[in-house]
């Protein structure tokens, strides 16, 4: 998915740090992604850990990690699944096309009007089936995540929610074609949450705790809204040209709050070994962090720098400089 500070890139860079500090062997430790995202930290420590703990507060984010994390063990006929909902006949009036899609009237184009119809159509059967007691919960996270990470490529967006484009362009022209969200079969299980970190930090210890929050005053409900939608699909009355909902803001994305609200997660986190993922654009400089941890134990900092891609206001992608800095705690507990 094309996701705002995805780590798909830096990912092998930070298994590598990480592992310089906690030694090669990682099969007994119990390993927190607290900010999960997509889960592609989780899913890249999830086949050498014990176990993984994610947690994130958007809800599309929790479905995509009952999926990839908590999905551990093979789900028979999940492709008899796929290819049913993928040549369902078209529901009209569903929420999706009745809200996002030009074509009903409502001013906004997410989505073609077919891909619109098509969402719908899928996310409904989806549910019934659950009600229906058709599919389980771990083959209901897995389809609802194929639908989501299926959308999304077929959006009619610059790459994030905040607002759709005049014209269709061209992937978003094509008919969305559903495919599965494959996730690691593992012998253990695992724990994916949907609660404030800050809350969820008090009843959960471990080995090893991987935090990336928010860098900045981007607010993730807002930019990725209609995926929460599309997840939750409960009917709500959508507000202003882009269709929001009512949405979380996060203290980690607001400057006079964001350094108390990280000193308390730090503070209570029983984890041995802490790290940060931040970059040079965040709203703590690496200064600010520096005198929070090392009042926990023994600090110490890497940075990387790389390339990332940013779209611009012609909605063209260029390549931009900047630093990953990871902040690492060894704690006195």
């Amino acid at each position: 998915m094309n996701y705002i500070g995805s780590k798909a890139k830096l990912s092998p860079w930070i298994k590598d740090e990480i592992q310089k500090i906690v030694g090669l062997d990682l099969s007994e430790k119990v390993f927190c992604d607290m900010f999960a995202g997509t889960g592609i930290i989780g899913r890249t420590f999830k086949k050498d850990v014990k176990q993984i703990i994610s947690n994130d507060l958007e809800y599309y984010s929790y479905i995509l990690n009952k999926n990839y994390i908590d999905n551990y063990q093979q789900i028979i006929n999940k492709e008899y699944y796929i290819n049913q909902l993928d040549n369902l006949s078209l529901v009209e009036n569903g929420f999706i096309y009745n809200n996002y899609c030009m074509g009903s009237g409502s001013e906004r184009q997410y989505f073609s009007d077919e891909n619109g119809k098509k969402i719908d159509t899928i996310r409904i059967k989806i549910e019934q089936w659950k009600i229906d007691k058709e599919i389980n919960e771990n083959l209901y996270n897995f389809l609802l995540a194929s639908l989501l990470e299926s959308a999304d490529k077929i959006a009619n967006t610059a790459s994030v929610y905040g607002a759709f484009l005049k014209h269709i362009k061209k992937p978003a022209s094509k008919t969305m074609i559903l495919k599965s969200a494959n996730f690691i079969e593992t012998d253990k299980p695992h724990q994916v949450y949907n609660l404030d970190s800050n809350e969820l930090i008090k009843k959960i210890s471990g080995d090893i705790l991987y935090l990336d929050p928010p860098y900045n005053q981007r607010q993730y409900s807002s930019n990725y809204h209609i995926l929460n939608t599309i997840a939750k699909y409960k009917p709500f009355i959508p507000k202003g040209k882009t269709g929001l909902p009512k949405y979380n803001r996060s203290n980690y994305s607001r400057k006079n709050d964001v350094y108390k609200t990280f000193e308390e997660l730090i503070k209570n986190a029983d984890f041995n070994s802490i790290f940060l993922s931040y970059n040079n654009e965040g709203l703590m400089s690496p200064k600010e962090i520096k005198n929070i941890m090392t009042k926990y134990g023994e600090y110490n900092l890497v940075t990387k720098e790389y390339q990332r891609f940013k779209a611009d206001k012609n909605r063209t992608h260029k390549a931009t400089k900047t630093y990953e800095y990871l902040h690492i705690l060894n704690k006195k507990n």
